[in-house]
């Protein structure tokens, strides 16, 4: 193996790496002595072996990035180390390294998969070169999981709206918090936009190139939480068929947001509390620890302080994960942003980059900005998507808002249409249907529509629950929203 100091220079040089948990496998004991610590000065995790059958024992007890395999060894050959490597971590990636390969050996290595072959004498740059290629590899690969992760949860885009007094504040406090790796904690009620936050501080961030993973930790089932989080390797409990790499490792280099921060058991705070003290995460069922780059921000809606004197929350963990605190002011506190608030809303039900500000003429800002929007944005956004759907994707009438925003006014305003609907019954279905049938004639898709807005109003845009009480899926009640809209529209 070469050794020049211009290699070596190079090889453990200055720039940032991806950090790979490496197997070393080589017989030669110079070599293996001079990678156990050559390894780690790259950035590298290194576990070096001198045998296929000891590198196979390493395999069975942890997983690996990497793994550069010589494969004329005594006791054994690299082959079947790969062969293992391809059968229980194939994951990981294979670089075979050898002095004795020719044609044959190359071809092979790369019908089974071979990220590369290097032929000996190999110089540290080039190990160097390969591992960052992989690292960069695997930064992708990461990447690709956290978008993938955010286009399943159907996110919109990831706008802060508004400019009020309020507002000024969190827009100030992320800019001065944002271009640092401390910790952040964000507090505010359910549906005020925590996550918006979060990404918005990861976005004015270093790490803005990097993953953006967002968890809600109250959603995931408590057996299953440390496997979410570290990851686990295969055979580690029932069920475990596969390696499998956890949000933290998916999130390296970049930002990993925890909303509901509070529901989380003690047993998983003592682990969270570790990495934020260490750094390093252990996947379920391994026996080494790894390092990983990863900014922790979080979000609450309870009061952790009054958790910390229940017992319920850890006082070290509170202060580790509160370095710094945004407070998200509900909805209710910040009315004057409700109009270019519900112009995005509505922008973005539509699919559109902008709806002009005629579509909210004064009488329905009025109207908006007069309720108490228990539910803040979220609630909003339910009640925004309502009227877009009556209004036929234009100008948003008082008439058009569900029935709870006009009762919770203060303007006195009850329209003919408004007195229609507040006559009929929504306690059940049939008094529903029979008012609606008694009320005047309409067809059956009129009074399909008109039941389907009533349930929704009942339950204040909250889909889910209108769907149970109507006796049907919740993917059919959108199926119906939509060709509602549909039909409106032909109209």
């Amino acid at each position: 193996m070469r050794l020049s100091a211009l290699a070596m220079e190079s090889a453990v040089g200055t720039r940032k790496r991806q950090s790979l948990r490496v197997l070393f496998v080589d017989d030669e004991n110079s070599i293996a002595e001079l990678m156990r610590s050559e390894l780690p000065r790259m950035g590298h995790v290194a576990t070096v072996k001198q045998s296929p059958g000891a590198a196979i024992e390493a395999i069975q007890k942890n997983v690996f990035d990497a793994a550069i395999i010589d494969l004329r060894m005594p006791g054994g050959s690299g082959w079947d180390v790969i062969d293992y490597l391809r059968e229980h971590s194939p994951e990981t990636v294979c670089v075979i390294s050898t002095g004795h390969g020719d044609r044959d050996d190359a071809i092979r290595a790369i019908r089974m998969g071979a990220y590369d072959f290097l032929p000996k004498p190999v110089s540290l740059f080039e190990i160097s070169n390969v591992l960052d290629r992989i690292g960069e590899r695997k930064a992708l690969e990461n990447k690709t999981l956290a978008l993938e992760s955010r286009l399943q949860r159907v996110e919109g885009r990831s706008d802060l709206i508004g400019n009020s007094a309020p507002m000024a504040r969190v827009h100030k406090l992320i800019a001065k918090i944002a271009p640092t790796d401390s910790a952040v904690l964000i507090l505010g009620e359910t549906g005020t936009g925590k996550e918006m936050v979060a990404r918005r501080v990861h976005e004015q961030s270093d790490r803005r190139d990097a993953p953006f993973v967002a968890v809600n930790c109250g959603a995931i089932p408590e057996n299953l939480v440390e496997s979410e989080f570290f990851g686990h390797r295969k055979g580690a409990f029932t069920g475990a068929d596969s390696n499998r790499a956890g949000l933290f490792e998916v999130a390296n280099h970049g930002t990993l947001f925890l909303d509901e921060l509070g529901e989380l058991d003690k047993s998983m705070q003592v682990k969270l509390l570790r990495f934020l003290e260490s750094g390093e995460v252990r996947r379920v069922g391994d026996n080494e620890p790894f390092h990983v780059d990863v900014r922790i921000v979080c979000a609450t809606n309870r009061e952790l302080q009054q958790m910390v004197s229940a017992g319920t929350f850890r006082e070290d963990l509170f202060f580790r994960v509160n370095t710094f605190e945004i407070y998200l002011p509900p909805l209710r506190e910040r009315l004057d942003d409700i109009p270019s608030l519900a112009l995005h809303l509505i922008a973005r039900h539509l699919k559109r980059d902008s709806v002009p500000a005629e579509m909210l003429p004064p009488e329905t800002i009025r109207l908006l900005q007069s309720h108490h929007w228990s539910g803040n944005v979220r609630e909003l956004a339910n009640v925004l998507e309502h009227a877009a759907i009556l209004s036929d994707g234009k100008t948003i009438q008082p008439e058009d808002l569900p029935r709870s925003i006009l009762r919770s006014s203060n303007s006195g305003v009850t329209s003919g249409y408004e007195q229609a609907r507040s006559s009929a019954a929504t306690s059940s279905h049939a008094d529903g249907a029979a008012d609606l049938i008694n009320s005047e004639p309409i067809t059956l898709r009129e009074m399909e529509e008109r039941l389907i807005l009533r349930v929704l109003d009942k339950y204040q845009g909250d889909k889910p629950k209108a769907a149970k009480e109507l006796g049907i899926a919740l993917k059919t009640l959108y199926n119906r929203l939509s060709q509602m809209g549909q039909h409106r529209h032909a109209g």
